[in-house]
């Protein structure tokens, strides 16, 4: 049954819609979230489970990112649920002599930031992680990094907010928005209309579609990400580990489009997580040879035993892409109640905590801060 009205309508449960979700329903305000699918079938279902701090830009970003790093310590808990919520820290491994000045820089300045991050050489590394192969260069590591399965942390966000009194409804697309002097008044679907005052648009890489229904031009697009699935072994590896070269294509659509960089994870169940490659494909899902044939070569460079592993599985999700690669949070100019939460990139699960806090907040107390207008739509049209 579909309730007539709701004071906040959430498009979109990944874990930014989850999060968002689960902070309103605490702050005892009416939330109706819509997924077009199953639930964690979109991006949050289909990417790994890192919480690097390394990868943030010094400033806004990574402050960002560290005051949500915080939250997750005591998440569980207060979800009471587990989501394999681990803190060993992480490392970025350098290859070679030419990654070496931007990866001494980038320690440099995210340490006068105040992060905890340090420049390993090659046998600090190796005591680190034995698994490494022996020709690599060195690698940084950062006891802040942390790891977690994805899936388990949007499902314990979603949980905690139906139990809080939100309503979450899968496999039901949204098809319009209706709107009234400038003003959004309601959701509509293939099967009911919600009124509402106040809309948020958390639909990941397909925030864009939500944007066109009401007029707002949103510059988010899928960037494809596929993934290599391992079988289960020993744990090898302690940590999350990335290449220096993931860094330089995060931030670079022409080095990306070369060759990504690739993260490594182990689970607890044991299996190997290996990504990632990152393509402007539209929303094509599917996986291709070559993308994972440039995963598992890269990886077997860095950990040449893993070529022995058989592959169980692969898959490909698609990111929220930005042109500056930082999310659009806040309200927009000009449409009074709807509100952005997209465009997180491949950084949704790390600061989906301070997301849904600093959403609740403005919805709730009317409050800004300094993450909203650095985040705001706006600033691509300024």
């Amino acid at each position: 049954m579909f309730p007539p009205k709701a004071d906040v309508v959430v498009i979109g449960a990944g874990v930014t819609g989850a999060s968002i979700a689960y902070h309103l329903s605490k702050r005892k305000l009416d939330v109706v979230v819509f997924e077009k699918g199953d639930f964690v079938s979109g991006s949050s279902g289909a990417c790994g489970g890192t919480i690097f701090l390394q990868t943030k830009n010094p400033g806004i970003h990574l402050k960002l990112a560290m005051q949500s790093a915080q939250k997750f310590h005591h998440l569980e808990e207060e979800l009471d649920s587990q989501f394999e919520y681990r803190k060993k820290g992480g490392m970025i491994v350098i290859e070679n002599e030419n990654q070496l000045p931007a990866i001494q820089q980038m320690v440099e300045k995210q340490n006068q930031f105040g992060l905890d991050v340090s420049l390993l050489e090659k046998r600090q590394a190796l005591e680190l992680e034995p698994a490494l192969g022996k020709n690599i260069l060195g690698a940084t590591f950062s006891p802040s990094d942390a790891e977690l399965n994805p899936l388990l942390l949007t499902f314990a966000l979603l949980t905690a907010a139906e139990k809080r009194g939100a309503k979450v409804i899968s496999n039901v697309k949204v098809t319009g928005i209706g709107k009234a002097s400038h003003r959004v008044r309601s959701v509509k679907t293939e099967k009911a209309e919600i009124e509402t005052n106040i809309i948020i648009n958390a639909a990941g890489a397909h925030a864009a579609e939500i944007g066109k229904m009401v007029g707002v031009e949103i510059p988010v697009k899928p960037r494809r990400g596929q993934l290599v699935v391992t079988e289960a072994v020993e744990p090898m590896i302690s940590r999350c580990l990335l290449s220096a070269q993931y860094i330089a294509a995060k931030f670079n659509s022409k080095i990306a489009a070369h060759g990504g960089g690739v993260s490594i994870e182990q689970t607890l169940r044991g299996n190997f997580i290996l990504g990632s490659t990152r393509e402007f494909v539209g929303f094509d899902k599917r996986t291709t040879q070559e993308g994972l044939l440039y995963i598992s070569k890269h990886v077997a460079r860095i950990m040449p035993w893993i070529k022995n592993l058989h592959v169980v599985r692969t898959f490909a999700g698609l990111r929220p892409y930005t042109p500056d690669g930082l999310p659009i949070l806040g309200t927009v100019t000009g449409l009074d109640g709807f509100v952005m939460a997209a465009g997180h990139e491949g950084d949704g699960i790390a600061i989906a905590p301070i997301t849904g806090e600093i959403i609740a907040d403005l919805i709730v107390d009317n409050k800004t801060g300094m993450y909203l207008e650095e985040y705001r739509l706006e600033r691509f049209y300024s």
